[in-house]
């Protein structure tokens, strides 16, 4: 009988099988997976434009300033905002807050600004946008 000889090659046969499962693994996973796109809202006209608003202006650097509905500016800070808004709703129950950012503000500072108005129970709030053209 001869003695049997050693062979070089690898049995690859177990490793195919293996893909072939983790193929069928993804295959039913994927169509399971979430992605993670967002689903951004449309701009339009406003149903109901409110006469004579009180502008909040979220300038670049992050500074406020307010332009009530004569068109007058006043410089306030944080807390001033919070007071001069009670003033004027006060004096108005149906005040309408219309928040500009800049451009250029932070994020952040805008969400600031709609929070500290949420905050003093004020109906109408909007973000004021300029159109497309």
């Amino acid at each position: 009988m001869r003695p049997r000889r050693l062979k070089n090659e690898i049995n690859v046969v177990p490793y195919i099988d293996v893909m072939l499962v983790l193929l069928v693994i993804f295959m039913v996973a994927a169509p399971m997976m979430t992605t993670g796109s967002v689903d951004l809202p449309s701009t339009g006209k406003s149903s109901q434009v409110p006469s004579n608003p009180t502008r909040v202006l979220v300038k670049a650097d992050g500074g406020i300033a307010v332009k009530d509905a004569k068109g007058n500016d006043h410089g306030v800070d944080r807390a001033g905002l919070a007071s001069y808004l009670r003033a004027e709703q006060a004096k108005n129950p149906e005040l309408a807050v219309l928040v500009a950012g800049d451009r250029n503000a932070k994020y952040e500072a805008v969400l600031d600004v709609l929070d500290g108005i949420k905050q003093l129970d004020i109906k109408r709030v909007g973000l004021e946008t300029v159109r497309k053209q």
